[in-house]
Parts: structure tokens; C-alpha cells; sequence
């Protein structure tokens, strides 16, 4: 049996697939429901929930431990044009992962992908870049700046 090679994604495809398993399902649906034209696609592999196995590192550069597993959520779908696209979600929401697989199709359709982009990928990144800065503000909020002061002693 022969191994396939594994096909490291182009960037712009890893950065539309973080966007996609990173937003909350209910931000994925309304994108997905103002999308005016949503061509029509089949499962290739219908959603199915399983587990993996989470590393861990401490602070990032020590060796890696296996710190759990986490459920997550995949599919695979295939457009009528024939562009294949795949959705991997933590959780359990099947929905989610179906419509992160189709996005993920149209937007490696050269007719689909300008509509797609703005108004499901970019959409989503605001979401989430928003979330971030106010997760920044409120842990900025409770920052507390800590300084020595040195007292000198008088001889005496």
C-alpha cells in the first residue's frame, strides 16, 4: 500500500480554514445565510464528530506532553464545478463543520472566491480581530504595575 504525501495547504488556505474553525458556529451561519448565490455541493464525508489528542509545551519551548483530547467535528464536501473543500471544527456542531467544508470549496473557486471573501472570511475576521481587542482592553483594564523602591538607610 502506498503512503500518500501529505500536501502542506498554501497560506491564504490555512489563514481561511483558522478563520472559519475559529468563529462561533451562530457568526458561520449568518454569514453563510447573506451569502446571495451558495452553489449546490454533496458530502464527500458527512459530518462526524471524533476526538483528538491535544500537546502541550510548557511556555511554549519545553518538551511536549500530551496534555488531553478534545472533541472536534469534520466533513468533506465537493462543489458540482468540482472544487473539494474540508471543515475541522472543535465541538460537536456538524453544521458548522459542513458549512466551514463548503466555504472552504468556494473559495478555492476563482468565480466564487471575491464574494466569499468579503462576506463570509473577511466578515469573520472582524469578528473575531474585535474579540481579541476586547479580551486585550479587559485583561489591560486589570494590569497592575508593580515597582521597587529602594530607601536608602541614614547612618546613625
Amino acid at each position: 500500500m502506498a503512503v500518500q504525501p501529505v500536501v502542506e495547504a498554501a497560506p491564504e488556505r490555512r489563514r481561511w480554514l483558522s478563520i472559519l474553525a475559529k468563529a462561533q458556529p451562530n457568526e458561520v451561519m449568518a454569514a453563510w445565510d447573506g451569502l446571495t448565490a451558495r452553489p449546490e455541493y454533496r458530502a464527500l464525508r458527512s459530518p462526524e464528530i471524533g476526538m483528538v489528542l491535544v500537546r502541550g509545551r510548557m511556555g511554549g519551548t519545553g518538551d511536549a506532553f500530551n496534555l488531553g483530547e478534545m472533541t472536534v467535528t469534520r466533513a468533506a464536501v465537493r462543489l458540482e464545478s468540482g472544487e473539494t473543500g474540508i471543515g475541522y471544527v472543535a465541538g460537536r456542531d456538524r453544521k458548522h463543520a459542513e458549512i466551514a467544508a463548503a466555504v472552504d470549496a468556494m473559495m478555492q473557486s476563482a468565480d466564487l472566491r471575491p464574494a466569499v471573501e468579503g462576506a463570509v472570511i473577511a466578515k469573520l475576521a472582524r469578528t473575531q480581530d474585535e474579540r481579541r481587542d476586547t479580551a486585550a482592553r479587559k485583561a489591560a483594564a486589570t494590569k497592575v504595575d508593580f515597582f521597587t523602591m529602594v530607601r536608602t538607610r541614614s547612618p546613625g
